[in-house]
């Protein structure tokens, strides 16, 4: 693996634990055992089943960290030797995690996209061995000869390094003749021992024995928008949709629909997310609510793809032409906005693809073709693809549409419901578009078990939506932030959707506005990847009875929503999603998945959590630290007292620090106990920016 070429430039990677590159000498394994002379086991990043690689984004900071020990009382060191898409190595010493058991941790952004190669690398350090029982012995007057003798042998040899540069030589050879000469006291020699500049010189570069090379591992880096990103969904036909004389609606159009583009823009939000823009079936065509009985001038349900006007390559006529389209996307972009396409594999009973391949659809013993159904939920306007009966066939049309419409402008795919699909489809058909297309972002729709959800973003997914949008309690969300942001950020990465057209749940149905607030407020500050559905700002709560759908769903119907008009009158929230991803913006902090610390409050509903990102990762070069503290009772007013583990972002517990409340702009002096007051009907959420000493 290693091609010792120099040290990867800083604009591939930033780290804190950075060491010149050396080369290495292995210790000859013996050949009739399985064990390494110093053990390197669970390694990670790593995905935890099957033949897959880990994932990241560009900008991220990865946790690499290993299980590494010998026998007897001698000091070991690890390193991690890593390879840049473009072949050149840098070197990363790891520090102890000193956890009882054995694990050694650095941290590398990577800033490159491709396929980095890593490999971690153990060896007795005979320096950090010498320093430990030197310090002992002459302490104690114990073998202070002998010692004297060692390290002098260590610092001439280091002294003789080739490569070692001028100011290190002059430390090691200053110790030398301490170390050497016969009127050094026994102060003298143990100051020579707690020398923090020869200390420095050898860990940068250490004197090693029995070194022992790891395996070599992947890591695919990805680009910084699969991992970090603001989404916002609309249906384009209901923007610019207009109410005619006769009570109908007339549908919007791509041209109408650019008109919302500067107001998506102004909110902050990355990535529009468009539901499927193509013909829609007249067969078994569902009407308001879902019903049976269409009036002649529903629109049916977007996911009902296919008619005689064409299928999944085609746009529904309503809304332009595919001109239209690719005008759409570009107006996006010149927006700084990213478009994002629906892929929902799935025909209407009119869809070109039933008459022309019957074969790809199930046939039920009386002849018809089975609907699609989530118990007790019935589409009967939705045949579902059977992927068994000609999987060729299939791939060959999937990845044909999926390279259309990468060829109009689009590098963003949401798949509906991928989790009803064979799990070797997605992984041929992503690695297959990677291969061709490596910007290309898919994000599953995937709320189903866990194990099949964390398959699909193994698998190749760039996002996952989560069971966010149902864990709502303190508790609840303390154990989901636990889980994102430790046991599965290798491989999956979350989007923090808080509403979808098919989910509005019972705390948003309830809550009332406060609850709107509390929601996209932690959606915008626990991970990097965020999404709001269109009515969300306008407060739409509520539910179809029975059901944690909106009444009036927009996936049946036209939606005209005065957007303007209610920010003119304070009923939206736009102002606050405007507010949370300007803040997002401007923290580097929040743009990263791994870096969540919860911490404690007296209150159960009360939820504390610290996003910190260190300066070596900034892209600022200066540190980042907030302190979110939420109210997650929408009903109620809370006070209680905070506390926190200051030690995170490397403030001393009880010094005392400023804070600045980025929603209110308040300023307080904090410590690591502190009371707080949250009124869910005025503010029920604090970020707090920590400033600095006071």
């Amino acid at each position: 693996m290693a091609s010792n070429k120099p040290s990867a430039s800083p604009r591939q990677w930033r780290s804190n634990s950075h060491v010149p590159l050396r080369p290495v000498v292995p210790w000859q394994q013996s050949t009739d055992t399985r064990a390494s002379r110093i053990p390197l086991a669970k390694p990670t990043p790593t995905v935890p089943w099957g033949d897959y690689i880990p994932s990241a984004f560009v900008g991220e900071v990865v946790p690499f960290r290993v299980t590494a020990f010998r026998e007897g009382h001698d000091i070991i060191g690890v390193q991690l030797r890593v390879t840049s898409p473009g072949g050149d190595d840098s070197l990363h010493r790891l520090r102890p995690l000193d956890n009882g058991f054995d694990e050694w941790q650095t941290e590398v952004a990577p800033l490159e996209m491709g396929v980095w190669r890593y490999r971690f690398e153990s060896f007795t350090d005979d320096f950090a061995t010498w320093k430990h029982a030197a310090e002992l012995k002459i302490s104690a007057g114990v073998d202070v000869a002998l010692m004297r003798t060692i390290g002098a042998g260590l610092c001439e040899h280091a002294a003789h390094e080739k490569g070692r540069p001028a100011a290190e030589r002059r430390v090691l050879t200053n110790a030398v003749s301490v170390l050497r000469a016969s009127e050094t006291s026994d102060e003298q020699v143990l100051a020579v021992v707690r020398d923090d500049d020869l200390a420095a010189a050898f860990h940068a570069r250490p004197l090693m024995s029995l070194v022992t090379v790891g395996e070599t591992f992947e890591l695919l880096v990805e680009r910084t928008l699969a991992g970090a990103g603001a989404w916002y969904e609309f249906f384009p036909r209901s923007e610019g949709a207009r109410r005619m004389r006769d009570g109908s609606i007339k549908s919007g159009t791509f041209r109408s629909a650019m008109k919302r583009l500067p107001a998506v823009a102004a909110m902050g939000f990355d990535v529009l997310y468009l539901p499927p823009i193509h013909p829609i079936g007249t067969i078994n065509r569902k009407g308001r609510n879902n019903t049976l009985n269409p009036g002649p001038t529903d629109p049916g349900s977007p996911w009902a793809i296919g008619s005689a006007d064409g299928g999944h390559d085609t746009v529904h006529p309503d809304l332009g032409t595919l001109a239209d389209f690719r005008a759409f996307v570009r107006a996006a972009r010149k927006e700084g906005i990213e478009v994002a396409l629906d892929l929902a594999l799935q025909a209407a009973p009119d869809h070109p693809w039933v008459a022309e391949h019957p074969e790809w659809f199930t046939t039920l013993p009386d002849g018809t073709i089975a609907f699609a159904e989530n118990p007790p939920k019935k589409y009967q306007d939705i045949y579902p693809i059977n992927f068994d009966n000609d999987p060729e066939g299939i791939r060959v049309e999937v990845l044909r549409i999926v390279r259309h419409w990468i060829a109009q402008g689009v590098s963003i795919f949401r798949v509906d419901n991928p989790h009803t699909k064979p799990l070797q489809f997605w992984e041929w058909l992503i690695k297959t578009v990677n291969a061709e297309h490596p910007e290309v972002i898919f994000l599953a729709e995937a709320f189903t078990r866990p194990a099949i959800m964390q398959s699909l973003a193994a698998a190749g997914f760039q996002q996952s939506y989560t069971y966010f949008t149902w864990r709502n309690t303190k508790a609840q969300l303390e154990e989901f932030l636990g889980s994102f942001t430790r046991e599965t950020a290798d491989f999956l990465r979350p989007n923090l959707f808080v509403n979808t057209p098919d989910i509005l749940t019972e705390y948003l149905q309830f809550g009332g506005r406060p609850a709107y607030r509390i929601r996209a407020a932690i959606a915008a500050t626990a991970g990097p990847t965020y999404g709001v559905y269109a009515g969300y700002e306008l407060y739409e709560s509520v539910a179809r009875p029975g059901s944690e759908e909106n009444i009036d769903n927009e996936k049946y119907e036209y939606k005209t929503r005065d957007w303007a008009g209610a920010e003119e009158r304070g009923d939206s929230l736009a102002p606050f999603l405007r507010q949370l991803n300007e803040i997002r913006h401007a923290h580097p902090a929040l743009g990263q998945l791994r870096n969540v610390t919860v911490h404690w409050s007296d209150d159960d509903a009360i939820l504390v959590y610290v996003k910190h990102l260190d300066a070596p990762f900034s892209p600022t070069g200066e540190s980042d630290t907030l302190i979110v503290v939420v109210n997650t009772d929408p009903h109620s007013v809370r006070e209680t007292m905070v506390h926190l583990d200051t030690q995170v972002w490397g403030v001393t517990p009880g010094d005392p620090y400023q804070v600045h409340d980025l929603i209110t702009d308040a300023e307080w002096t904090w410590s690591d106990h502190n009371f707080v007051r949250l009124d869910a009907f005025h503010e029920p959420v604090h970020i707090l920016h920590v400033r600095g000493l006071a």
